[in-house]
C-alpha cells in the first residue's frame, strides 16, 4: 500500500508539472503565431489548428512537459496495479494541486480564496481515501470488457475529437474533461491488461486492452494539449481530474472488485466525492475570465493575452 501511494504521488507529480510546461509551450508557441498573423494557426470555428497544435508540441517546455507525461503515465500504470482505481485514480488526479501551485510561477495566475479553498477540500479528500482504501481487484473480468473498453474508448477520442475541433475556442472544459476520460481508460486498461503477470508479449499484442490504451494515450494527450492552448490551465487539469477519477474508480470497484476497508465504505465515498467536488470547484473558479491573466512574456509579440 505505502509503495503504491509513493508511486502514485510521483505519478501527480510529474503529471501536474509536465502539464504547466506543455501549458507554458502552447501559449507561447499560439503568441508567436499571433504576432506574426492574426489568423495564423485558428481553424474557422476559433479553435486551434493542428499545425498550432504540432507546433506547440515542438517547443522545449512542451517536450519536457511530454517527457514527464510518460513518465508519470509508467508511474500511474504501476500504481492503478497496486491500488484501487478510487484511490490511485484520485492520487494520481491531485496533480490538480501541482498544477495550480506551479502555474502562480510559471503562468503569471494568482489564485483567489475560493480556490485555495478548493486546492483544500481536495488534500483533505484525498487523506479520507488513503485512509479507508482497502485491497485491489484482481484485474480478472470476461473477455468482452476488454472489447467494450476498446469500442467506448474509440467511440469516444474520435466522436470527442471531432466534437472539439466544431466547438473550436468554447471546447477547453470538453478537451479537458475528455482527456481525462482517456487517462481514465488508461487506468482501467493497465488493470485489466492481460500478458503482464507473468510477462508475455503475444498475450499482452492479443488483448484489446492494449489498444484502448494506446488509442486513449494519443488522442488523450492531443486534446489535453487543445484545451491547455484555448483555456485556463487550471480549468482544463480540473476537468480532467473528474474525467479520470469518476468513471475509473466505478467501474473499480462494480466490476474490478477494489474495496474499502471494513466499515469505512461511507469514508472512501466521502473522499471520492469530495475529490470531485473540489476539482469541479477549481474549474469553476480557475475561469481565465476571473483573473486577468497574463500569458508568458515572448519575444516578438508586443503585448500579453489572457486566452490563447
Amino acid at each position: 500500500m505505502i509503495i503504491g501511494l509513493v508511486t502514485a504521488v510521483a505519478a501527480s507529480a510529474c503529471y501536474g508539472t509536465g502539464s504547466v510546461l506543455q501549458a507554458v509551450g502552447s501559449r507561447k508557441s499560439a503568441l508567436r503565431e499571433a504576432a506574426s498573423s492574426p489568423d495564423a494557426g485558428v481553424t474557422q470555428h476559433g479553435g486551434p489548428s493542428l499545425s498550432s497544435t504540432a507546433k506547440a508540441a515542438v517547443t522545449w517546455e512542451f517536450m519536457v512537459g511530454t517527457v514527464l507525461d510518460f513518465l508519470g503515465f509508467g508511474l500511474g500504470a504501476l500504481a492503478a496495479r497496486m491500488l484501487p482505481l478510487f484511490l490511485s485514480q484520485t492520487v494520481i488526479s491531485a496533480n490538480l494541486i501541482v498544477t495550480a501551485l506551479l502555474s502562480i510561477k510559471l503562468l503569471g495566475i494568482r489564485l483567489k480564496r475560493p480556490e485555495w479553498a478548493s486546492i483544500a477540500v481536495v488534500c483533505a479528500a484525498l487523506v479520507l481515501l488513503a485512509t479507508a482504501a482497502g485491497h485491489e481487484g484482481s484485474g480478472e473480468t470476461a473477455r468482452s470488457t476488454h472489447w467494450w473498453l476498446l469500442i467506448i474508448s474509440v467511440v469516444l477520442m474520435a466522436g470527442g475529437t471531432v466534437a472539439v475541433r466544431l466547438m473550436g475556442s468554447r471546447a477547453a472544459i470538453l478537451a479537458g474533461l475528455l482527456s481525462g476520460l482517456g487517462f481514465g481508460a488508461i487506468g482501467v486498461g493497465v488493470r485489466i491488461l492481460d500478458g503482464i503477470d507473468p510477462f508475455d508479449v503475444p498475450t499482452m499484442l492479443a488483448d484489446p486492452a492494449l489498444y484502448a490504451i494506446l488509442i486513449s494515450g494519443g488522442v488523450g494527450m492531443y486534446l489535453h494539449t487543445v484545451a491547455l492552448q484555448i483555456g485556463s490551465v487550471n480549468g482544463a487539469t480540473a476537468a480532467l481530474v473528474v474525467g479520470e477519477t469518476i468513471l475509473p474508480g466505478i467501474i473499480g470497484v462494480l466490476l474490478l472488485g477494489d474495496a474499502s476497508r471494513a466499515g469505512f465504505a461511507w469514508v472512501a465515498v466521502l473522499g471520492f466525492v469530495l475529490a470531485v467536488a473540489g476539482a469541479v470547484a477549481v474549474a469553476w473558479f480557475g475561469e481565465p475570465d476571473s483573473h486577468g491573466v497574463a500569458a508568458p512574456a515572448v519575444e516578438g509579440a508586443e503585448a500579453p493575452v489572457q486566452r490563447v
